[in-house]
């Protein structure tokens, strides 16, 4: 039997073989990539700086509902009335830009894939951008509010909560990235399971140190509170049972009936 050949991969724009391609003439498409990105990153910046401080008012209005009507939120820094809703407006843009960020670098490794590459990798990569999206919004919708009634909640009777508008913004795109990042264990396992780095019955072997895990990541990368661990470490339990299940599906299907 005949070795398989291995298929000559083509740069689309191009038109040369990638392995005889230099390493400058792959830095230089890469930079054409990161010139689209960063060019449309600047176009939504702008086109969404109008809206900024509307932007900020729907970003704190899961903390304005909970605050006491004699409290509001405040600015401790001259810069900061301008600066938070500044940092929010890119946080937007960068968000609203991320499946055009993905894309574009798909299209830079897309020429080096092999076709059954490809046709896993485009699942992943759109699967992948919807879960980070569901994360956010769990975070927002779901987690945040849970998290601000229990801080203010907990607050002495003599102690006036007013929290900064800047510290509530780097509060809440932290737990966004984090509940967004978290999101994406299916996608991981995934990947973990199609490479063949593990399998579905090490995964299952190894699922109380796993469940161990979730709750110790939970417990350093949210506020030192037991809610906020216990909001990360049940969805990242459960979106491993996620990723575990369907991996499973997937070894079934590789496995020959008799």
């Amino acid at each position: 039997m005949k070795p398989k050949a291995t298929p000559t991969m083509v740069d689309p724009e191009q038109q040369m073989p990638l392995q005889d391609m230099p390493i400058t003439q792959h830095l230089i498409i890469l930079r054409q990539h990161l010139i689209k990105i960063i060019g449309l990153l600047i176009v939504l910046f702008f086109c969404l700086l109008p809206f900024a401080n509307q932007s900020y008012q729907w970003l704190s209005e899961p903390l304005r509902a909970q605050l006491p009507v004699s409290s509001s939120m405040i600015a401790t820094d001259v810069t900061a009335t301008f600066m938070a809703p500044f940092k929010l407006n890119f946080f937007m843009a960068l968000m609203i830009a991320m499946p055009f960020i993905l894309y574009q670098l798909w299209a830079f490794v897309k020429p080096a894939l092999y076709q059954r590459e490809k046709n896993l990798a485009l699942p992943l990569l759109l699967g992948s951008i919807g879960m980070f999206y569901a994360g956010i919004a769990f975070a927002y919708f779901i987690a945040l509010p849970s998290v601000l009634h229990f801080f203010i909640s907990v607050s002495p009777d003599t102690v006036a909560p007013m929290t900064d508008i800047n510290s509530y913004l780097s509060f809440c795109l932290k737990l966004f990235l984090v509940f967004g990042m978290t999101f994406e264990i299916p996608i991981l396992t995934l990947i973990l399971i199609l490479i063949g780095v593990v399998s579905t019955d090490q995964l299952v072997d190894k699922r109380k140190f796993i469940i161990v895990s979730c709750f110790f990541i939970a417990m350093f990368v949210t506020p030192p509170d037991p809610l906020s661990m216990i909001m990360l470490a049940i969805p990242m339990w459960l979106l491993f049972e996620t990723g575990l299940f369907f991996g499973k599906l997937i070894e079934n299907k590789k496995i020959p009936h008799a």
